[in-house]
C-alpha cells in the first residue's frame, strides 16, 4: 500500500517558519480554510496551524545550540485517532495511506485529539470541526499543476531543502532512500501507531570543528576529498528532489 509522508532534516531546519505560513495560506484558501486566527498576535495566541515549529536550545557554553523541530500530522499507519471517532469523520485513505477528516462528519467531540499522542490535532474555535494537516492532499494530486508542484505547500516553500515527500513503501523513492542513508527514525515509536513521517537526526558537521585537527578542510588538497564535499548541481538537486527553490520561483 502507497503510505506518502514527510521526512525532515532537522541537520538544515533553520526555523525560518515558512513552512508554517505557507501551510496556513494554502489551507485556508483551500479545501480546509478557512482557519481562524482569533487571537494571533497578543502574548497568549490562540488560532489554527496544522504545522508549527519548536525552537529550543539544548547543551551549554560553549556548546548549547539552537534545535528547530517541525512538528505535524504524522499520517500514522496505525492511528489511534481513527478508531475513537464516533461518526466516522476521521479516517484513513487506502490509496495514499492519509489520515483526513471529514468536515461535514466532524461534531468536535475531540476524541481524536485525545487519543493522538503527538497533540497533532486542532480545534478550529470558529468552526467547532476537529482539523488536521493532510499533506495538501488537495495539491499533490491535482493534475492541472506540474509534478514538481504536486507537493506540500510546507515542502515547496522550505528555503534550506530541510522536507521531503514522499512514498515511504517505495524503496527507491527520495525519501526512503533519505531515511535508509542517512537513519530517519520515527517520533515516540513506543506508542506503536507506525508514524508515516521521518526525521534525519541532527549530527555534527564539518564547520563545528572548522580549524582544529578534525576538520576535514585540512584533507581539502585530495581531488577525491573535493569531490565528495562539492555541492551537487541544481538540475541533479531537483532531480533528487532536493531543491525546491526553483519550484517556488516558477510560481512567482
Amino acid at each position: 500500500m502507497t503510505q506518502m509522508a514527510l521526512v525532515i532534516d532537522l541537520n538544515v531546519c533553520v526555523g525560518c517558519q515558512a513552512c508554517v505560513t505557507s501551510c496556513k495560506e494554502w489551507n485556508t484558501s483551500g479545501e480546509s480554510g478557512s482557519l481562524a486566527d482569533l487571537n494571533p498576535y497578543d502574548a497568549d495566541p490562540s488560532g489554527t496551524f496544522f504545522n508549527r515549529v519548536q525552537s529550543f536550545e539544548a547543551g551549554s557554553f560553549p556548546d548549547a545550540e539552537t534545535i528547530h523541530f517541525p512538528k505535524s500530522c504524522l499520517h500514522c499507519e496505525d492511528p489511534p485517532c481513527v478508531p475513537v471517532c464516533p461518526t466516522g469523520a476521521s479516517y484513513k485513505r487506502k490509496e495514499d495511506g492519509l489520515v483526513l477528516v471529514d468536515f461535514d462528519r466532524c461534531i468536535g467531540c475531540k476524541y481524536c485529539a485525545w487519543a493522538c499522542p503527538y497533540g497533532a490535532r486542532e480545534l478550529d474555535e470558529a468552526r467547532k470541526e476537529m482539523t488536521k494537516c493532510t499533506l495538501c492532499v488537495d495539491r499533490i494530486h491535482d493534475e492541472n499543476l506540474s509534478e514538481r508542484d504536486r507537493q506540500p505547500a510546507c515542502v515547496l516553500a522550505c528555503p534550506t531543502s530541510a522536507r521531503l515527500f514522499g512514498d515511504i513503501h517505495d524503496p527507491q523513492s527520495v525519501v526512503s532512500k533519505a531515511i535508509e542513508e542517512r537513519g530517519g527514525y520515527q517520533l515516540m515509536p513506543e506508542w506503536n501507531t507506525r508514524p508515516a513521517n521521518h526525521y534525519l537526526p541532527r549530527v555534527p558537521t564539518a564547520a563545528s570543528n572548522c580549524g582544529s585537527d578534525a576538520c576535514s578542510c585540512k584533507a581539502a588538497g585530495s581531488s577525491a576529498t573535493d569531490a565528495a564535499l562539492a555541492p551537487a548541481s541544481l538540475d541533479a538537486q531537483l532531480e533528487r528532489g532536493e531543491l525546491h527553490l526553483a519550484s517556488m520561483a516558477t510560481r512567482i
